[in-house]
This record gives C-alpha cells, structure tokens and sequence, in this order.
C-alpha cells in the first residue's frame, strides 16, 4: 500500500463479490470456495491490497454474506465492505456510491471475484494507460470458431476476428464511471461497466488481457480444484551475495535495518529477497532473477526488490500454483537478525500472500571465517516448497 494522499489522487479497487454462483452448484456462494487453497475471493483482495499502485480495497458482497468474507479474508484488514444489490450493476453503483461518500477518488478498479488470479502486469497496464486515456479493459481475441444458434441448431458462423473476450478488473476515471453509473442507475443491467461507460459517451481503450484471468462459472470449473491429489511438488533453491559499504542503506526481507553498512547493488540489493526470488523462480523452472530483472537495465537502478518477488509468485499464480512455505537463511557477522525477525515474517507473508505461519526466517554466522566473517558481506540463501496441478 502507498502512503495516503488527497482522496481525488487516490485509486481504488473495487472487488464485486456478492452473487450467489448458482450455476456453479457448489453449495455455497463461489467466491468462497476453495480456489489453490484459498477462498476465491482472497485471491483477488490480496492481490490488490499487496499492489503498490492501490490506495484502497472495496469488496461488494450479498445481504447476509459479510460474516462469510471475514472469515475468508482472516486475519486480513485494511479492505471496507459494501451491500450488494440485485444486479452485478446494482452492487459496483452501490460501492461507488460508498467511495464517493467517502470523499471520492481518481481511479477506480471494477474487478469480478470470479476472476480469482490477477498478474500484476495486467493492472500496471491500466493504470498506465489512465494517465492518458479515461478507461482501459482487458481483451483477448476469440481463438475458436464462433456461430449463432437458431433453435439449438447451427444457424451462421460469426467472424471471430471481430470479436474479443472481454475480462476485468476495467480501469476507468472514478468521476466519469460514477457520472454514468448516475444516469443509468434505473434503465440499465449491464454485464460489464464498460458498456455503461461507453453508453454514457466516453471512450474505452483496451489493453492485452491474460489467460489465467479465467472466470469461474460452471462446476466443471471447479473439479479440478477440488482434485488435490492430482497436483506435484516441486521445490526451488536460491543463494545470493552482496558486498556491505558505508554510505549505503541496508534492506532486509524488505526491511530498512539501521547499521553503519549498506548493501551494495544494482537495485536496492536486499539480499533475502533476491534469495527468495531465485527460489520461486526455479520452482517453476524459469530462470533466475537476472533474466528477468538484468542488472544492465537501468530501469531497475535502486529498485524495490519486493517487486522481484511479486513478479517470481505471479509466474507461480498463472501456472495454478500455490506457496507452501518458504525458508530462508540470513549469513552475517552483523547486524543482529533476530530483533527483526518476526518484522521480516510478516513482511514477507504479506509480499507472498501466504500465512505468516509459512515463512520461516534464520540467521547463522560464519564464525569469522570468509568475507561474511569479515564483514564484508551478507549471503542468504533461500528454499520454496510449492505446487502445481499434474498436466
């Protein structure tokens, strides 16, 4: 989360949760069943309560379900709840109307729960085009044969290269998108807020969607999720090493610690998270940290290594995969790891979306011996257990 600003800077995710998935026939409402072992809809809020960009989270949920979400979303805060009304169109204009009473926004996210895996390149890239455009949607293009159906029967195939898929989450200027939702409050059901946003007159752009913002719908969706012995283990290992030096500031695990020594790197050379990073990615056998952040790219000069880690967990998302645990080891003379440890835990568990009681975090010394026992340095080395669905 960034630092808080005036209300009309601020962007704001809005998360539509409150139907009851009677198609699904689960039971229970879809967006609490198990998705990679977790509520769907905890997916979609850690996600963006965890992404820099987002200043707040809103989560719209049936009459009678916020008991539900809470236990959900436990021991998560930081996110407002809102009553849904009949319609998908009736809950976003509810929420809306709630973030205008409370002062308002610049931006807003309208995203479907059902839509549980969100990379962070896809909000990036309609956060990016707002700074220029009014709204943005995700769109992928329809590979398939697409026909009309007459009766049940074949009537006319329809040109597919005419037609997109269209997903969420939709990014649009908040005033423009409540305006609308304003005037077509009353004689209006849309599927989508795009179609109320073009309805009222604005522009809407589009930005490459992504395959795993797949949208759980029909219980075929949902046996393979339930099928856990289905799914492998698999486990990565990552090392890293970094020369100290006065003048410079010294990240842990995404924690400023004070020392007379900082790290030295390209970014901001926290070694643990670099560790860690390595970890996930050769869980998932994709390469290492420097193919995908190189150290001769100026873009990552002082870089914040927490989003190195993000980017390694959402591989591990768009693959269906689930985080484990992970376990790291700190190697330093000084400073001291452990008046930090349970800091460096949450912080961690809050990059990784995963319980605290999954992050295990040790510190060890080199008894004087090498250039860590010199001070020269710190390594760390980290391991990742995580898993993914059998092909």
């Amino acid at each position: 989360m960034v630092e808080a600003r005036d209300p009309s800077e601020r962007t704001h995710a809005l998360i539509v949760a409150a139907g009851v998935g009677a198609r699904a026939g689960l039971g229970l409402p879809k967006q609490f069943e198990p998705i990679n072992g977790k509520p769907m809809v905890r997916h979609s809020v850690e996600r963006f309560l965890f992404h820099p960009a987002i200043d707040d989270v809103w989560i719209v949920v049936g009459q009678g379900q916020q008991e539900q979400l809470d236990e959900a979303l436990a021991p998560i805060s930081g996110y407002s709840v809102v009553i849904g009304g009949a319609t998908r169109q009736q809950s976003v204009y509810n929420g809306l109307k709630a973030i205008r009473a409370g002062g308002g926004a610049k931006n807003i996210l309208v995203h479907d729960a059902a839509r549980p895996f969100i990379p962070d390149r896809v909000i990036d890239d309609l956060l990016g085009r707002l700074m220029s455009e009014p709204s943005a949607i995700p769109i992928l293009p329809s590979v398939d044969t697409m026909v009309q159906l007459a009766e049940e029967q074949l009537d006319r195939t329809v040109d597919r290269n005419s037609l997109w898929r269209v997903q969420t989450p939709q990014a649009f200027d908040f005033a423009k998108l409540m305006a609308a939702h304003d005037r077509f409050a009353a004689d209006q059901n849309a599927s989508d807020d795009a179609q109320i946003f073009k309805a009222a007159g604005h522009v809407v752009t589009v930005v490459d969607g992504d395959e795993c913002l797949k949208k759980y719908t029909l219980p075929a969706d949902f046996n393979g999720e339930r099928r856990q012995d289905m799914r492998q283990t698999r486990t990565g290992m990552g090392y890293d090493v970094h020369r100290l030096a006065s003048g410079e500031d010294l990240w842990l695990g995404g924690v400023k610690i004070d020392h007379d020594k900082g790290l030295v790197g390209h970014s901001d050379a926290d070694v643990l998270l670099h560790a860690l990073c390595d970890a996930l990615l050769g869980a998932v056998a994709a390469g290492d940290i420097g193919d995908h952040f190189p150290p001769s790219d100026p873009q990552w000069r002082g870089a914040d290594s927490t989003r190195f880690v993000k980017h390694a967990a959402s591989l591990i998302a768009q693959k269906g995969g689930i985080i484990h645990n992970v376990d790291m080891t700190v190697i330093c003379e000084a400073p001291k790891i452990k008046p930090h440890r349970e800091t460096i835990r949450r912080n961690v568990a809050e990059i990784l979306s995963i319980g605290i009681d999954r992050v295990s975090i040790k510190a060890t010394t080199t008894e004087r011996l090498g250039f860590t026992g010199r001070e020269e340095g710190i390594a760390a080395q980290a391991i990742a257990t995580i898993s993914l669905e059998e092909n």
